[in-house]
């Protein structure tokens, strides 16, 4: 058992949420990374005991073009700040994350500059892949190279040149030497070299006992990353996408079955096996946006918080706020906030209530950390199931219809259960109980023993209000000054269509991403199965067509490819190549 296998995280973008500039200046440093101190208060108080923090370090816009690995981005402030700031963490015994971006480097990098000097005769020409001195590109380098995403902002790293592998390795040991750090977010894990990730997990083993790797990975068999040998966990974007559209579109099935297929690729084992959950990040629109019925965001965080797997929550999103994915900017995904104007939330704000409360359970319960997971009933809009360890069993409910719903299930060994969201009691009859489950609602049943009769005995009863939610829909509100938009290079050279986002959801929704109100009925549902089973096959095969033009296409990846049937998924994957 390590700290994160019993981790609830908190997800921080610091230049969005401190306001910094667009664009760094690379001036004297702005301490702005002081201003989230007060944060930390809030982040425990709402039952997180993790942070993952970035990016952070030297960059010239958005973050992930990085300039200098040891150097805190001078908008944000410096070195000692974010020894602060961890020390602060760990004092209220938080841990801390930090962003890794070292699949590419800014054009600012010492290394890239050197080759744009001395061209050919540059020692870091390997550093980067595929270095041709007899091209060009738009910044007129008088030579091209491979990137991230078609953005030659990003250059890309030659990770399996020994030189770029140890000085990676080497920053890692300064992150954890000089800042404290507990583990590193590894950006676009998806394409990094798995001889990479192993050296990378060799130092993680080496620098910190219980020192935590955790990869952005979209698509595939994710236990290709998650083994002994690369990754403790990945982000599980199956389950994000299961958890906004499987209410959206009342059809728990979808969930149950993203749950199911997750749980067989651990080999059906909870502790070894642990994904990144989550339901929105600085990437992806906030969920408070993707739902059609504001209410859902009840079952959707219980779901997210009892699932197995670890919770992340993404700053803001405790208040109900909302966020939608612009065309050449995720700047409303990443709103500068000012926590006085949250300060009453816990007792005024039934969103940031529930999650305190769903952050509390989770803390209580073991079981929900490492038990097993047994499905127990399963409907278009009803959905139970337990987490069971060492004989603790705990019993979670959620109904996304308008109607209340009475189910009957099989409990544990104790003679009583008691609703952790609404202090109700029911008792243990003949091996089940029965209970009553409000409309666009939901509850986690925890046994009540000896040990646990005082904890539960008083329990606050939460309710979500709609109207609680955050007033400001940061999309349709100017950004403040020094808020973060679009990336923004140096001035002397142009700034690229997009900014970097490497699990970005496309630019043409889905239904449910643009669906605004209740009302409104999903676009989907005028459109027939055939047709969408369509869009899929077509999304399939142009993968596979783009993989055979690339080279040999194994079979493992031919089963990547149709064993994925998430459109937005399949999107995102075509675009990722160049």
């Amino acid at each position: 058992m390590a700290w994160y296998d019993e981790a609830i995280f908190y997800h921080i973008y610091p230049l969005g949420l401190t306001g910094a500039p667009k664009e760094n200046t690379y001036g004297e440093p702005e301490h702005r990374l002081n201003t989230l101190l007060p944060w930390i208060d809030h982040i425990k108080r709402i039952g997180c005991n993790a942070i993952y923090i970035g990016p952070l370090f030297e960059s010239v816009g958005h973050g992930y073009e990085t300039t200098d690995y040891k150097k805190l981005d001078s908008r944000l402030g410096d070195n000692q700040d974010l020894k602060n700031f961890v020390a602060e963490c760990h004092q209220k015994d938080i841990k801390v994350i930090f962003d890794g971006v070292f699949n590419h480097t800014g054009r600012d990098f010492f290394a890239f500059k050197d080759i744009k000097e001395k061209r050919e005769g540059s020692q870091y020409r390997d550093w980067y892949c595929n270095v041709n001195f007899g091209g060009n590109n738009e910044y007129n380098d008088g030579f091209c190279y491979d990137n991230w995403g078609g953005y030659n902002l990003l250059v890309k790293l030659n990770q399996r040149n020994p030189a770029v592998k140890d000085y990676i390795c080497d920053v890692v040991r300064f992150w954890v030497s000089e800042f404290d750090v507990d583990g590193i977010r590894l950006d676009a894990a998806d394409v990094l070299d798995f001889d990479f990730m192993k050296a990378l997990r060799h130092v993680a083993n080496e620098v910190k006992p219980e020192f935590w790797l955790m990869g952005e990975v979209i698509h595939g068999d994710y236990s290709r990353w998650v083994n002994e040998g690369t990754l403790h966990s990945v982000t599980n974007y199956q389950l994000h996408k299961a958890l906004y559209s499987g209410n959206n579109d009342h059809n728990f099935f979808e969930i149950a079955h993203t749950v199911k297929r997750l749980y067989e690729m651990g080999s059906n084992n909870p502790n070894g096996f642990k994904l990144y959950n989550f339901v929105d990040n600085h990437d992806v629109e906030r969920i408070y946006t993707k739902l059609n019925n504001k209410a859902h965001f009840t079952p959707v965080h219980i779901l997210l918080y009892t699932l197995p797997g670890i919770p992340s929550l993404y700053y803001g999103s405790e208040f109900g706020i909302e966020g939608r994915k612009e065309k050449f900017s995720d700047a409303s995904l990443r709103p500068a906030l000012n926590l006085d104007d949250y300060k009453n939330a816990l007792t005024d704000n039934s969103f940031t209530a529930l999650v305190a409360a769903l952050g509390r359970t989770r803390q209580q319960s073991k079981a929900l950390s490492y038990g097993d997971y047994r499905e127990l009933k399963l409907m278009n809009r009803q959905y139970a199931f337990s987490r069971n360890f060492e004989g603790e069993s705990v019993v979670v409910t959620v109904n996304n219809d308008d109607s209340d719903f009475t189910m009957t299930l099989p409990a544990g060994n104790a003679a009583e259960y008691v609703g952790a969201l609404s202090g109700q009691k029911v008792r243990v009859e003949n091996g089940n109980i029965c209970v009553n489950v409000k409309a666009n609602s939901g509850e986690i049943w925890l046994p009540v023993t000896d040990q646990t009769a005082d904890k539960l005995s008083n329990v606050t009863p939460v309710t979500l209000h709609v109207e609680d939610a955050a007033k400001t829909t940061v999309a349709d509100t100017p950004a403040p000054q020094n808020s973060p938009s679009a990336p923004q290079t140096a001035k002397s050279e142009p700034a690229p269509a997009a900014e970097h986002s490497s699990s970005a959801e496309p630019a043409a929704k889905t239904p449910a991403d643009t669906a605004s109100a209740p009302t409104a009925a999903p676009a989907h549902e005028a459109v027939s199965e055939d047709f969408e089973r369509g869009k899929i096959a077509g999304l399939q095969e142009a993968i596979l067509a783009i993989m055979e033009k690339n080279g040999p296409v194994t079979d493992q990846m031919r089963r990547d490819v149709t064993n994925n049937v998430y459109h937005d998924s399949l999107v995102n994957w075509i675009k990722s190549f160049r």
